[in-house]
């Protein structure tokens, strides 16, 4: 029997599709051991060296496994391909080789053992299951020790910080190495916009019309739109209404008169195809989700054989996909939307963790619309959909635009000192190339592009030099400067993507983690953080300023890749960071102050002493509390009205309310009475007038 392990049942089933009954596949159902839940788990004194525990609910499944490998002649691992993948690998191939015939390596193996074989494929196909099974290798423990210095350090970073925080600002907080970072990026905005102070200014938009004969007006759309941008060669800079109503008193009786026409062509080329991150950032953009969720969907598209592994930062394309689909495009959608070469992509990270692929489907043919073979829940049919077309698209001809831009002088008299420079700019699709995939601005909406209406597909009429123009009206319109926006879900991964933090796996844990520990909350898919997170950050901050520092987070994310390419060894890299780091402890343990968590004030009173009640933050989230406490313990719960009347009943009020998974939801006060429940902020409704 040749037995083949991987992790889920799921991976399993797709793998024996493709392989006969020669082969037994097996899943572990995920981790099989990891650190020790009550204790540190590691002995420091001695190469920082880990103890494994097999977890209890997963005793019963090891044992299983174990009976099998001992009637087994050979024994595949086929884990994921990446350094988490090669560690359950690792770990696995350590149990079974306990008391059996196996062992991990395949060189110095004793006279009766046989070596346990590692096979790794980037996409579960029938191909690439049969290549690696032809080409089997060994455990690759340069990543395992990768992995492993990962899960150490953060074992020891949050191991001693815990205690710490519980001493000095409140019980049951922990903190982890890369998460307080994304919670110090979160914080630190926040803080930008609490200090932001808007600036006024105004704009002035001229509507004007060609003067035209009805039959040449009757041809087309004459009228259009442009903007004041230079008052006497300088920027047209308003800052007031009443600097805004002099000038368009000036402009009312102003002569306007086309003095500059530009056309140019321009291409727009299709968007690389998906890595983890930009996945993870068009979904949330296109679709509300968070990294989380397009991970688990990902996950099952992955695991039956629809797309290419899931984790990956590269951009490459193996040439067997790019000639397929290219042929593909050729014959779906004509010569046209072919260039005549394949496209490139250059990877943008740092350091692409392994040789993987892009994110793509395995066969371009299985198109999610069309196809009867392909049966998929909601959530898999949006996201294999997404990734589908963003393939597809990456390989095909650009769209072409011509692009118009028309100043217009505007002036009462030529003697005049004061001249006004208007400009409109235009934009018409020649070619829609790539873009025939996407419904209009679905492409743009994916990367979290706005658009600003300022020429985007929007046609000018066709204007002359020294064409005169009829003014229809004047727009002025006040607006503020706006402060930095705060970072959602896609932006934040964009952001820690930049700054070379964290990798394809740890994106979503890294979100989800920060949420769950009531660090941040998310609100209007906005990530803000809670008076706890402020303390937390600026506690670790003032503390551990150089262990949370951007570039030195960035700075072990390299030294993990060069584990993992063998350049370092794992064990000197643990001392270089905790040697320092343990001597700091010491010293903040002995000499910091208690922080105080600020406490958010309500105008609603105790009914038991009358104090006023405040929100405090408890193991399962926000609640309302006496300000006298310990004396008074009078509590209730938290619902944060938003002034906006229930959209069903017009009764009760529309509150922020949370699922049991903290997931932000608004219903109404009067449940269970009223039923209403939506994901997106409603809009209050006007009033009507009363007679």
């Amino acid at each position: 029997m040749n037995l083949i392990i991987v992790e889920s049942p799921t991976k399993a089933k797709t793998l024996a599709r493709f392989l006969g009954d020669e082969y037994r596949i097996e899943a572990s159902m995920g981790h099989v051991r990891d650190l020790p839940e009550s204790k540190l788990g590691i002995d420091v004194e001695h190469g920082f060296e880990p103890t494994y525990v097999v977890a209890e609910k997963k005793q019963a499944r090891v044992k299983e496994l174990q009976s099998l490998a001992a009637k087994a002649d050979t024994i595949i691992l086929a884990t994921d391909p990446d350094r988490e993948g090669e560690a359950i690998a690792y770990h696995l191939a350590q149990l079974i080789s306990e008391n059996s015939k196996f062992e991990i390596r395949n060189s110095k193996h004793g006279k009766d053992q046989r070596p346990i074989q590692r096979i790794t494929f980037h996409e579960i196909t029938e191909g690439a299951i049969k290549e690696a099974l032809s080409h089997p290798g060994i455990i690759n423990m340069q990543l395992v020790d990768a992995q492993q210095a990962r899960r150490v350090l953060d074992r020891l970073v949050g191991y001693k910080l815990s205690p710490l925080l519980w001493r000095k600002v409140r019980k049951g907080l922990s903190a982890g190495r890369v998460q307080s970072v994304a919670v110090r990026l979160i914080v630190e905005r926040e803080r930008e916009i609490r200090a932001f102070v808007p600036v006024e200014y105004w704009e002035i938009l001229a509507r004007l019309r060609q003067k035209m004969s009805n039959e040449q007006s009757s041809m087309g759309n004459t009228e259009f739109e442009a903007k004041l941008v230079k008052i006497d060669e300088r920027n047209a800079e308003i800052g007031n209404q009443e600097e805004a109503d002099k000038i368009v008193t000036e402009l009312e009786k102003a002569e306007y008169r086309v003095s500059d026409v530009q056309k140019k062509e321009v291409k727009r080329s299709p968007y690389p195809p998906f890595t983890t991150s930009t996945l993870q950032q068009a979904a949330s953009n296109l679709m509300g989700w968070s990294a989380k969720r397009t991970m688990q969907v990902a996950q099952s598209l992955y695991e039956q054989g629809l797309i290419t592994y899931h984790r990956t930062d590269s951009m490459n394309l193996s040439s067997e996909a790019v000639a397929a689909v290219r042929q593909f495009i050729g014959g779906q959608y004509g010569s046209n939307y072919l260039p005549e070469g394949p496209r490139f992509y250059k990877t943008k990270s740092k350091v692409a963790q392994e040789a993987h692929e892009a994110i793509r489907p395995t066969r371009v043919e299985t198109n999610p619309v069309s196809s009867d073979s392909v049966r998929l829940d909601r959530d898999q049919l949006r996201l294999y959909d997404l990734i589908w077309k963003r393939f597809v698209a990456c390989q095909m001809s650009s769209a072409e635009y011509e692009q118009t831009s028309v100043d217009i002088q505007g002036s009462r008299d030529p003697d005049v000192q004061t001249k006004y420079l208007l400009r409109a700019n235009g934009s018409k699709q020649i070619f829609d190339g790539w873009q025939n995939l996407y419904q209009k601005g679905e492409g743009r909406r994916e990367k979290g592009e706005v658009e600003n209406g300022e020429g985007e597909n929007k046609e000018l009429p066709e204007l002359t030099l020294g064409e005169i123009l009829e003014l229809l009206k004047l727009l002025p319109s006040q607006h503020f400067t706006e402060p930095p926006p705060r970072y959602t879900e896609a932006s934040l991964i964009k952001v820690l993507e930049e700054y070379g933090i964290g990798r394809p796996s740890t994106y979503a844990p890294i979100i989800s983690t920060i949420q769950e520990r009531q660090y941040v909350e998310k609100t209007d898919k906005k990530l803000i953080p809670t008076n706890l997170g402020f303390a937390v950050n600026d506690f670790l901050i003032t503390n551990f300023p150089s262990v949370f520092d951007y570039q030195f987070t960035a700075k072990m994310e390299d030294e993990l890749d060069e584990i993992a390419a063998g350049e370092k060894e794992w064990v000197p890299v643990l001392h270089e960071f905790y040697d320092p780091f343990s001597e700091l402890l010491t010293q903040v343990q002995d000499n910091a102050v208690r922080v105080k968590v600020e406490v958010e004030e309500t105008d609603e009173i105790c009914p038991l002493d009358g104090g006023k009640l405040v929100v405090r933050v408890g193991r399962f989230g926000k609640f309302l509390a006496c300000s006298n406490f310990p004396n008074c313990k009078f509590t209730k719960p938290f619902q944060k009205k938003l002034d906006i009347k229930c959209p069903k009943c017009g009764v009760g009020e529309v509150i922020l309310k949370r699922t049991k998974s903290r997931k932000s939801f608004y219903g109404c006060s009067r449940y269970p009475e009223c039923d209403f429940a939506s994901w997106t902020k409603p809009k209050e409704e006007p009033k009507a007038a009363q007679v």
